[in-house]
């Protein structure tokens, strides 16, 4: 069993997760999804090893499948119609309001309504949204709208607390005094921590905002098992990465992951390890949010939530983060301006 734990902010201060969450993604977002007793177990280990008290902080998607569908979310209805009591020791954080077929969110109160009554309806009736994001910030439209539609929703009953994706500081500040914000998902690794993630932690920690730092085991790229673009599948959503479909990019990157394995292996854990702790090492409310399919591989992400890292193993890995500037684009070849990214 795992010990360390986490509080979420805002309007779920009150709740305590395990203090490393759990990405689902990866179960359905690819071009072989896991068979879904593998899925279950994976799910359920995670589930059992928090104490007493702690739930497990699961992240799921409207859209997280080859197609865009719901496939991620019918899977969990069907976790959920099979293990019904896990619907009360599991807090379930859901993105939507993507308009799917044209890559692009939309803020609107009815298509927020619509997005989120089509989760529900693949969700199934034992479990209820906890926490929504927006799937992106709606340029379109001010924050403030977005938040009065979303604040609109809550007094719907549709969820129940309200999160953001890839916001920035100002954009955080401010959606959170039209309504407390419970969590944000940004994307923070020894690969991806600029500063637009120290902004965002720091300002996180100043409202009392849970943050929820997705990928840190840079998509799996710092584990060292991934050195060329033949290690990925065909259809693999990472290969529409600038970072992952350049061979050329992936070796010229490989310095940190040689650089994270070595202190890992010195300490005496796995680099994936060593990630989480460090991600988790930048404050109480940052929350790691890796994601697995494999009941082992939940285990060993849960298990770097209890690792105290030594002031001297901290400063080696801080030195190894700011001292390696990662190639290429997060998604497609885009900048985080194009994708309409830290709104």
């Amino acid at each position: 069993m795992v010990t360390a734990t986490a509080t979420l902010g805002g309007t779920a201060s009150n709740v305590t997760v395990g203090r490393v969450a759990h990405g689902l993604m990866t179960m359905t977002w690819t071009p072989n999804p896991v068979p879904e007793e593998q899925a279950f177990e994976a799910i359920k280990a995670g589930v059992d090893a928090l104490p007493p008290g702690a739930k497990a902080f699961l992240n799921a998607g409207e859209f997280y499948a080859q197609d865009w569908g719901t496939l991620n979310l019918e899977m969990l209805s069907r976790f959920y119609e099979k293990y019904p009591d896990y619907a009360e020791k599991t807090f379930l954080s859901v993105k939507g309001g993507l308009v799917a077929q044209e890559r692009r969110p939309d803020g609107s109160l009815e298509y927020l309504r619509k997005s989120l009554e089509n989760i529900q309806k693949a969700l199934g009736p034992i479990k209820k949204v906890d926490l929504f994001e927006p799937a992106r910030i709606d340029s379109t439209i001010p924050i403030e709208e977005l938040m009065e539609n979303l604040k609109i929703l809550v007094k719907e009953g549709k969820f129940s607390h309200i999160g953001l994706t890839e916001c920035n500081a100002n954009t955080l500040r401010r959606a959170n005094a039209v309504h407390p914000v419970a969590a944000a998902e940004i994307e923070v690794s020894p690969w991806e921590y600029g500063e637009n993630q120290k902004a965002v932690i720091e300002t996180a920690r100043e409202l009392g905002i849970a943050v929820l730092a997705y990928s840190p085991i840079g998509k799996g790229f710092l584990t060292g098992q991934i050195k060329s673009t033949a290690h990925l599948p065909e259809g693999d959503v990472r290969l529409t990465m600038t970072r992952f479909r350049d061979d050329e990019i992936l070796k010229q990157n490989y310095a940190i992951v040689d650089a994270i394995g070595a202190v890992a292996k010195r300490i005496g854990y796995t680099p994936a390890q060593l990630s989480i702790a460090w991600v988790a090492s930048l404050g109480p409310h940052v929350i790691p949010l890796p994601g697995s399919s494999k009941s082992t591989r939940t285990l060993e992400n849960l298990e770097a939530g209890d690792i105290k890292l030594s002031d001297a193993d901290l400063a080696e890995t801080h030195k190894i983060v700011a001292g390696n500037k990662t190639k290429g684009d997060r998604y497609y070849g885009l900048s985080d301006k194009e994708m309409h990214l830290w709104q």
